[in-house]
Protein backbone atom coordinates (compact mmCIF):
# COMPACT_ATOMS: atom_id res chain seq x y z
CA UNK A 1 0.00 0.00 0.00
CA UNK A 2 1.24 3.47 -0.84
CA UNK A 3 1.59 6.27 1.47
CA UNK A 4 0.19 9.74 0.06
CA UNK A 5 2.91 11.88 -1.36
CA UNK A 6 3.77 14.53 0.76
CA UNK A 7 4.23 18.28 -1.00
CA UNK A 8 7.22 19.03 -1.16
CA UNK A 9 8.23 22.90 -0.72
CA UNK A 10 9.82 24.83 -3.63
CA UNK A 11 12.86 26.03 -1.71
CA UNK A 12 13.60 22.40 -0.57
CA UNK A 13 12.82 21.63 -4.39
CA UNK A 14 15.53 24.47 -5.48
CA UNK A 15 18.29 23.87 -3.17
CA UNK A 16 17.63 19.72 -4.30
CA UNK A 17 18.41 21.25 -7.65
CA UNK A 18 21.47 23.73 -6.61
CA UNK A 19 23.32 20.44 -5.14
CA UNK A 20 22.60 18.64 -7.81
CA UNK A 21 24.01 21.18 -10.76
CA UNK A 22 26.81 22.52 -8.67
CA UNK A 23 27.91 18.64 -8.06
CA UNK A 24 27.73 17.51 -12.04
CA UNK A 25 29.27 20.65 -12.76
CA UNK A 26 32.19 19.77 -10.18
CA UNK A 27 32.16 16.46 -11.78
CA UNK A 28 32.68 18.25 -15.57
CA UNK A 29 35.30 20.97 -14.64
CA UNK A 30 37.22 17.99 -13.00
CA UNK A 31 37.28 16.18 -15.98
CA UNK A 32 38.06 19.02 -18.32
CA UNK A 33 40.67 21.09 -16.22
CA UNK A 34 42.65 17.59 -15.93
CA UNK A 35 42.19 16.28 -19.62
CA UNK A 36 41.84 18.80 -21.63
CA UNK A 37 42.87 21.98 -20.17
CA UNK A 38 46.52 20.81 -19.94
CA UNK A 39 49.18 20.44 -22.87
CA UNK A 40 48.58 16.76 -22.18
CA UNK A 41 45.96 14.65 -19.80
CA UNK A 42 46.88 14.11 -16.22
CA UNK A 43 46.40 10.96 -14.66
CA UNK A 44 44.87 13.12 -11.59
CA UNK A 45 41.31 13.26 -13.34
CA UNK A 46 40.43 10.22 -10.86
CA UNK A 47 39.72 13.14 -8.42
CA UNK A 48 36.55 13.49 -9.21
CA UNK A 49 35.46 9.32 -8.98
CA UNK A 50 34.52 10.37 -4.90
CA UNK A 51 31.87 13.25 -6.69
CA UNK A 52 30.04 10.30 -8.09
CA UNK A 53 29.15 8.43 -5.46
CA UNK A 54 26.54 10.68 -3.89
CA UNK A 55 25.24 11.78 -7.44
CA UNK A 56 22.09 9.10 -6.92
CA UNK A 57 21.29 9.94 -3.38
CA UNK A 58 21.23 13.43 -4.28
CA UNK A 59 18.51 12.87 -6.77
CA UNK A 60 16.87 9.84 -4.27
CA UNK A 61 16.36 13.04 -2.26
CA UNK A 62 18.48 10.95 0.89
CA UNK A 63 19.22 13.07 4.13
CA UNK A 64 22.10 11.56 4.82
CA UNK A 65 23.73 11.79 1.66
CA UNK A 66 23.38 15.64 1.29
CA UNK A 67 24.63 15.44 4.42
CA UNK A 68 28.00 14.21 4.22
CA UNK A 69 28.54 15.39 0.73
CA UNK A 70 28.89 19.26 2.66
CA UNK A 71 31.77 17.54 4.08
CA UNK A 72 33.13 15.71 1.15
CA UNK A 73 33.35 18.97 -0.93
CA UNK A 74 35.28 20.52 1.10
CA UNK A 75 38.80 19.33 -0.53
CA UNK A 76 37.81 20.66 -3.40
CA UNK A 77 37.39 23.79 -1.93
CA UNK A 78 40.86 23.63 -0.85
CA UNK A 79 42.27 22.70 -4.26
CA UNK A 80 40.94 25.58 -5.75
CA UNK A 81 42.10 27.92 -3.42
CA UNK A 82 46.14 26.34 -3.87
CA UNK A 83 45.59 26.31 -7.75
CA UNK A 84 43.87 29.51 -8.08
CA UNK A 85 47.20 31.32 -9.81
CA UNK A 86 46.36 28.90 -12.51
CA UNK A 87 42.90 30.88 -14.52
CA UNK A 88 39.73 30.32 -14.52
CA UNK A 89 39.02 27.03 -13.28
CA UNK A 90 40.05 27.36 -9.80
CA UNK A 91 37.49 29.94 -9.02
CA UNK A 92 34.78 27.73 -10.82
CA UNK A 93 35.80 25.70 -8.42
CA UNK A 94 36.14 27.59 -5.58
CA UNK A 95 32.17 28.84 -6.35
CA UNK A 96 30.56 25.41 -6.78
CA UNK A 97 32.29 24.26 -3.98
CA UNK A 98 30.45 26.95 -1.91
CA UNK A 99 27.37 26.85 -3.56
CA UNK A 100 27.31 22.82 -3.09
CA UNK A 101 28.15 22.96 0.20
CA UNK A 102 25.37 26.17 0.63
CA UNK A 103 22.88 24.03 -1.12
CA UNK A 104 23.76 21.01 1.07
CA UNK A 105 23.07 22.87 4.29
CA UNK A 106 19.94 24.60 3.35
CA UNK A 107 18.15 21.33 2.28
CA UNK A 108 18.67 19.67 4.96
CA UNK A 109 17.92 22.85 7.29
CA UNK A 110 14.44 23.60 5.16
CA UNK A 111 13.40 19.70 4.92
CA UNK A 112 13.77 19.36 8.87
CA UNK A 113 11.53 22.20 9.27
CA UNK A 114 9.00 21.43 7.18
CA UNK A 115 9.29 17.71 8.16
CA UNK A 116 5.98 16.49 9.45
CA UNK A 117 6.12 16.30 13.52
Amino acid sequence: MKSPAVPVPPAVEATRWIAVASLLGLIVLGLVWELWLPARPSPWAVKVLPLCIPVAGLLKRRMYTYRWVSLLVWPYFMEGVVRANEGLAPALEIALSLSLFLACGLHVRLRLRHSPK
